[in-house]
């Protein structure tokens, strides 16, 4: 799949295809292997909200957002939530639906000015909103997260968080502050929740997380010394686990499942 992001959110000519968006769901084929749903097949829908995404293929893509999942029901196809087609759907087309989704999120939370109270109307360049009273803009909001795996030779410090289940461990992540870099967000999370330091943070690679809007910044980090103390709050659980016996953890769709699997790979292959 060949995805050319637009520079302008301005509908200059029909869509090809269509991401079709209702609250948090999405309409995916019933086998979830598909999103992209012909707009020629499509006669007439209640829009709230449309985006142009960029092409496919050379082929125009937007984001269509209806008010109910009962104003469209196709043989074939089925609304589910973004979350649950994690690992399922194809990455690329999962990327695709998660974008249509931050944009769709964006433009519903956005709709009055957070200076005056004004309502806000679509601005004629680039993708924003602009308050019609004072002019302010606004864009999609993106906020910026860390999220890393800590490591002691062939030992991964993992965490269960209040809202997995039992048995299920990640790596630690969190908001990075104002005034912070990614850097020393990491090393504060990790202080602040399991209470250990961290030293010889390496940058390892990025994922976006349409949950609702999020960029997911990951770390590798080496244990600086510390008994493990959850915070009790955000993490209930954290233990150290040797690479061999590791616990479930999430899938390599995640960013933190694909850095567990990485370091593990890594330190086999140095045996």
């Amino acid at each position: 799949m060949n995805f050319e992001p637009a520079l302008s959110p301005k509908v200059e000519s029909p869509p090809s295809w269509l991401i079709l968006i209702c609250g948090k769901q999405i309409l995916v084929s019933q086998c979830s292997t598909e999103v992209l749903f012909p707009a020629d097949s499509i006669e007439s829908l209640n829009i709230v909200f449309q985006h142009r995404l960029g092409a496919v293929n050379q082929q125009h893509l937007d984001a269509v957002v209806i008010d109910n999942t009962e104003e469209l029901s196709i043989e074939g196809w089925e609304w589910a939530n973004l979350r649950d087609l994690l690992g399922v759907l194809h990455e690329p087309l999962f990327h695709l639906a998660g974008r249509a989704l931050q944009f769709s999120y964006w433009d519903k939370t956005h709709q009055y000015c957070g200076q005056c109270g004004g309502a806000t109307i679509p601005a004629d360049e680039y993708r924003s909103r602009m308050c019609m009273r004072c002019e302010l803009h606004f864009y999609p909001r993106l906020s910026p997260c860390v999220i890393g795996l800590i490591h002691d030779g062939k030992r991964c410090l993992l965490a269960r968080n209040v809202r997995h289940p039992a048995g299920r461990f990640s790596t630690i992540a969190g908001f990075i502050e104002p005034g912070e870099t990614a850097e020393q967000a990491f090393a504060r999370e990790v202080r602040e929740e399991v209470g250990v330091q961290v030293k010889n943070i390496r940058y390892a690679f990025s994922q976006p997380w349409p949950f609702p809007g999020q960029l997911m910044l990951g770390f590798y980090a080496e244990y600086a010394g510390g008994e493990i103390q959850v915070d009790n709050i955000e993490i209930i659980e954290a233990d150290w686990f040797d690479i061999d016996n590791l616990p479930q953890t999430p899938p390599e769709s995640t960013i933190s499942g694909l850095l567990i699997r990485e370091y593990v790979q890594k330190v086999r292959e140095q045996k």
